[in-house]
């Protein structure tokens, strides 16, 4: 497990995408603001993230590039680092997945995740990104109007649920978001 990230832990948070990006100047490099229950997640366009308060994973990790941008023509390298984090976090709970681009994680037909990465620029550099991820953990019942979701918890038909805050950190330790 990496050290070198700062968990921040709300109860509930329209959103850590949001709180991350009005909140980006005060935060530190690899923070990461975590919500029990997200009220307003979202996703690509206006598409919203369903999410039953204490089942799942919902998280914004927080990237400065400083003092030097990160160039803005490796952004892709951006999303595939954080997709290949969470693909090699289920595969280590015995679940396959793959990326369906831009911004989703599937196993089979079915989406187990959503990333949601947003870039302050400058020229042509990335001056910060914020990376949001919400992965179904343990949420078994979905609403009908979900075109095919799963959770973690569907796929290993685990005996107990899973803890958000210990997978967290389990998560973290996949991610590679460096130069």
């Amino acid at each position: 497990m990496s050290p070198l990230y700062d968990i921040i832990w709300y109860d509930s948070l329209p959103s850590t995408n949001d709180e991350a990006w009005k909140a980006l100047d005060g935060l530190d490099n690899l923070s990461v603001l975590a919500a029990r229950e997200q009220t307003a997640g979202r996703g690509q366009g206006d598409h919203k993230w369903h999410s039953r308060a204490g089942e799942n994973l919902t998280f914004t990790i927080v990237l400065k590039w400083e003092p030097e941008p990160f160039p803005a023509s490796r952004e892709k390298e951006i999303s595939d680092a954080a997709a290949g984090a969470v693909v090699a976090y289920l595969a280590s709970k015995g679940v396959t997945a793959r990326i369906k681009y831009p911004n989703d994680i599937y196993v089979g037909d079915k989406k187990i995740c959503g990333l949601l990465i947003k870039h302050r620029l400058r020229g042509t550099g990335l001056t910060a990104t914020i990376v949001g991820v919400g992965l179904n953990l343990n949420e078994k019942d979905f609403p009908s109007d979900l075109p095919n979701p799963t959770s973690l918890a569907l796929e290993t038909a685990a005996p107990e649920s899973f803890d958000p805050r210990a997978e967290l950190k389990v998560l973290l330790a996949y991610f590679n978001l460096s130069r």
